[in-house]
């Protein structure tokens, strides 16, 4: 035993010992911001995963590159003051077709940074990766982000990954794509993307326990995005101490869904709008603040969201069980009708100014279950008439899910629900300081309701009612 302690030890301090840092400047990269050094910086991470692990050091100075593939072991540093620039050139990428199958590696894709089947991988530094995406037009035939535009990063199947400190910013298409990771680190980042079609922010796709803190995220697509483009789910997830900015939704799980949720957090969050000022998609409010959606199939499952601080926002919550049954691949099934259940929404500040109010729906014969709302506070500074009370709220069920899926105004100035069982209000207490007639909540299908404490403030007597349906069952209301 004790021969064998000493072997493995021996072994430990072996790959220590060949553990080394190349910097890439004294490897031969030029910082004119024109010469390619892909090469330099490939061939430095291949020697440093072969000699057993370390870290490729990006010095202050702009490094143009193409595609690099990080390899198990590699570390990319890129230190204060320096900014790794992607090509305008798309024949500097590589087009890599990934072994995962899923929604979006069907094909081949191209993407600054990439890793497939990595283990001990990292980007940190307080330097900045720049895509320059806006150098990739949207095409008008077969446009696709990942294809026609770069993504930043994607990394597929990788384990133990660290994601610290950088700044990102312009990525042709999702600024980066992390599928079917696990044990994944994002801790501290800076990200701005705002220069091309799919701009999202964060996407974490089918991964396994994973800790997104103290990031600050700045996009014209989906802030933060969790979502299940396979059959792996994204399960034991926290998103905790982040602030995000959004043209679309801010915190949000969806729109594919075909592997699930399961024991999902997002914690202590402040959403407001974004500081761009042109919006490619969505609108300068954003489009929602917290979504929560369940379309292709699938199980969502113990999803905690706490203590969130919504500025201003186009709808504050939207939750939705649908049917769109989108397929992850050619050959795959025709998913079938998903499970949503046992959502917890507590401890939110919201103001809108948008008729697009907060709306939980299934759809008729399915319905969203056990979900939990306690302690909201939200200012509505919308007016609503009479007409607008008395509007009928189509169904939908095969429709994109998004918060204006039923409508850029619905009758509530609340809160619509419809098709949905075992719903809990708790201290659910409503500014409404516009000229509004619409009812503080509409209820529609709904079976076994409580409404406890609710608080409704309105200098319109219309407003503060709750109105419900004959197809509703076991509805209390304690004030």
């Amino acid at each position: 035993m004790k021969k064998l302690n000493l072997i493995i030890l021996f072994s430990v301090l072996i790959n220590l010992s060949r553990a080394e840092d190349i910097n890439i400047l004294s490897a031969g990269a030029k910082t004119d911001g024109k010469t390619v050094n892909t090469k330099v910086i490939q061939n430095a991470i291949d020697k440093i995963s072969v000699s057993g692990g370390g870290t490729v050091i990006i010095p202050p100075g702009n490094f143009l590159t193409g595609s690099i593939v990080l390899k198990t072991g590699v570390t990319l540093h890129v230190q204060k003051g320096a900014t790794l620039l992607g090509s305008k050139n798309l024949e500097d990428y590589l087009s890599i077709q990934p072994d995962f199958i899923a929604l979006r590696t069907g094909q081949a894709t191209k993407q600054l940074i990439f890793a497939e089947g990595q283990n001990n991988i990292g980007i940190t530094g307080e330097g900045t990766i720049d895509g320059q995406g806006a150098a990739f037009e949207r095409v008008e035939t077969g446009d696709e982000p990942g294809i026609t535009r770069p993504h930043l990063i994607q990394l597929i199947d990788c384990k133990n990954v660290r994601i610290n400190d950088i700044n990102m910013r312009n990525s042709g298409g999702w600024m980066q794509h992390y599928l079917a990771c696990e044990n994944l680190e994002i801790k501290g980042i800076n990200v701005y993307n705002h220069c091309n079609y799919n701009n999202d922010g964060i996407d974490i796709d089918g991964c396994t326990d994973v800790v997104v803190s103290e990031c600050f995220v700045d996009s014209d697509d989906d802030g933060i995005c969790l979502k299940s483009t396979s059959p792996r789910s994204c399960k034991n997830v926290l998103v905790t101490n982040c602030v995000v900015k959004s043209h679309c939704n801010a915190l949000k799980l969806g729109t594919e869904t075909t592997g699930g949720f399961e024991n999902i957090i997002f914690s202590n969050c402040t959403v407001s709008p974004s500081v761009d000022p042109d919006p490619i998609y969505g609108t300068l409010r954003g489009q929602s603040a917290i979504s929560v959606e369940m379309v292709d199939g699938g199980l969502l499952d113990q999803v905690n969201i706490n203590n969130i601080i919504i500025l201003e926002t186009g709808c504050p919550i939207f939750v939705r069980l649908g049917n769109r049954a989108r397929k992850y691949s050619h050959d795959a099934k025709e998913p079938g009708i998903g499970t949503l259940r046992n959502v917890s929404i507590s401890n939110v500040t919201a103001t809108t100014s948008s008729k697009t109010t907060s709306n939980i729906t299934g759809f008729p014969g399915n319905y969203a279950e056990n979900i939990n709302l306690s302690n909201i506070f939200i200012t509505n500074l919308s007016d609503g008439s009479e007409k607008e009370a008395a509007l009928e709220v189509r169904e939908n069920d095969k429709g994109y899910p998004t918060a204006g899926m039923f409508g850029d105004i619905l009758p509530a100035s609340g809160f619509f629900v419809r098709h949905v069982k075992n719903i809990t209000f708790n201290n659910v207490q409503l500014f409404l300081k516009g000229d509004n007639v619409r009812p503080a909540f509409i209820l529609n299908d709904v079976k076994d309701a409580q409404i406890l404490y609710p608080g409704i403030f309105s200098w319109r007597e219309e407003a503060a009612k709750i109105v419900k349906d004959s197809d509703c069952e076991n509805i209390n209301v304690i004030n």
